[in-house]
């Protein structure tokens, strides 16, 4: 389930924008090469796999983007991001569309072990995918911005980074753009239409999508907090930019405000850009906008482009 293109919307699911944030072009950047199921770690028997694009011709290392999807941790795919990568790469970065356990299936924190694989594997083998690593971003949408906060949030070692494969490398990513993730589980509450439309898309509770996630809708568990990003900020973290729209009904705008005001008070560079009267998703001249901020910020931090003026 996904949308094609980022429209003017008020989506009717959650799982609705499992991509449709980003990946709006469907005509395919010409001159870029696309590998596809690659093996970047194992959890629960099975293989992890990720896809991965660069410009055809580039004979040095580049900086990468990450990209995790959303759709709630438990919908959605790297497939669907395919248009997304490769327009990223036509940029000149490696692009990864990241794969990871969904739930119900799968509780936390297997989605946050996957996406710090993910990063360790392109650090571990930086040399034969022609990654420079230590100028290796992310970008995710709702559950997806959720993760790439985290990866930028969290120490990049750890109990959380010992699992999967390539121990060693970190898993901190260098700079990070988050669109409408939740930041602050204990008071994030969707607004009645939010409410409605995962009822509708999932066919269960607000209440049962946490309970499927983190296995509790309590509000004062512990988990709250270490699901968090708001809880990892510290003086030092990587810049962060946050897309978010001003009527989003399913993660409502005050999770990014709380979020940029505690990276204030720790004096890590961010910026939040509220898009005006947007829901959970837009289009038109707001994602072309969405998209020349995105890519000036990851070529200011990861390629040293200075922004334009």
């Amino acid at each position: 389930m996904k949308e094609k293109a980022m429209n003017k919307c008020s989506l009717s699911t959650l799982a609705l924008i499992v991509i449709a944030t980003l990946s709006a072009f469907a005509q395919q950047p010409p001159d870029v090469a696309l590998q596809k199921d690659l093996v970047y770690g194992q959890a629960g028997g099975a293989d992890l796999l990720l896809n991965l694009a660069r410009p055809a011709a580039a004979d040095a290392p580049l900086p990468a983007i990450v990209y995790v999807h959303g759709g709630g941790w438990q919908a959605g795919n790297k497939d669907e991001s395919e248009p997304l990568i490769r327009l990223l790469a036509s940029y000149g970065y490696v692009a990864v569309s990241v794969g990871y356990r969904l739930t119900p299936a799968n509780k936390w924190p297997a989605q946050i072990r996957d996406a710090k694989c993910a990063v360790r594997y392109l650090r571990a083998n930086a040399a034969q995918l022609g990654i420079d690593p230590d100028n290796i971003g992310a970008i995710g949408d709702s559950a997806g911005g959720h993760l790439v906060l985290l990866l930028a949030l969290m120490d990049g070692t750890g109990p959380l980074d010992e699992s999967g494969g390539n121990p060693g490398p970190s898993s901190k990513v260098k700079a990070v753009v988050n669109l409408f993730g939740p930041t602050d589980f204990p008071s994030w509450q969707p607004r009645p239409l939010g409410l409605s439309d995962i009822r509708r898309g999932f066919r269960k509770s607000f209440d049962d999508l946490l309970v499927d996630f983190i296995g509790t809708a309590d509000r004062s568990a512990d988990v709250m907090k270490e699901v968090s990003p708001i809880t990892y900020i510290d003086p030092g973290d990587p810049p962060v930019l946050t897309f978010h729209g001003e009527k989003d009904p399913l993660v409502p705008v005050d999770q990014a405000r709380a979020l940029h005001q505690a990276l204030d008070k720790a004096d890590v560079p961010n910026r939040l850009v509220v898009v005006e009267k947007a829901a959970h998703g837009w289009g038109g001249e707001k994602y072309e906008n969405t998209l020349r901020l995105t890519r000036e910020f990851f070529d200011k931090h990861l390629k040293g482009i200075p922004e334009p003026k």
